[in-house]
């Protein structure tokens, strides 16, 4: 149980993550339509530090946790969750080459899971 903990925690680290690239998109959409003088570019800028430096904080703390190469690779999944935020939220396509990517991507992670330390995997047998 502790194990699932873990990942859940490395993972919503990872969801606020990509958040980063949604606050920055609104701010550049904001820019672009308005120029600097508009209040919500700021707005979204401020939000970004401030996500960049909780995430920065939370990323530290979980990744004591976890093999280097297990926690990198399992951030990856960042680039999922930026997918989606773009066509949720932002309204864009979806190619069949993003698709590939984003299977590609996790396929990639499920094999470092796989191969994970071994002392690791002996947590979960009984």
């Amino acid at each position: 149980m502790k194990k699932s903990k873990r990942f859940i925690l490395l993972h919503l680290n990872i969801l606020l993550f990509s958040f980063t690239g949604v606050f920055s998109k609104a701010a550049s959409i904001y820019y672009n339509r308005d120029g600097l003088s508009s209040p919500q570019v700021y707005l979204f800028l401020a939000l970004m530090l401030l996500n960049c430096l909780i995430y920065a904080i939370a990323w530290q703390k979980t990744i004591r946790n976890f093999d280097l190469n297990v926690a990198y690779a399992n951030k990856t999944v960042y680039l999922i969750w930026s997918q989606l935020w773009a066509v949720v939220i932002f309204h864009e396509s979806l190619s069949w080459n993003n698709i590939a990517g984003l299977l590609l991507v996790f396929l990639g992670v499920l094999i470092v899971q796989h191969y994970e330390n071994p002392a690791d995997r002996e947590e979960l047998e009984p």
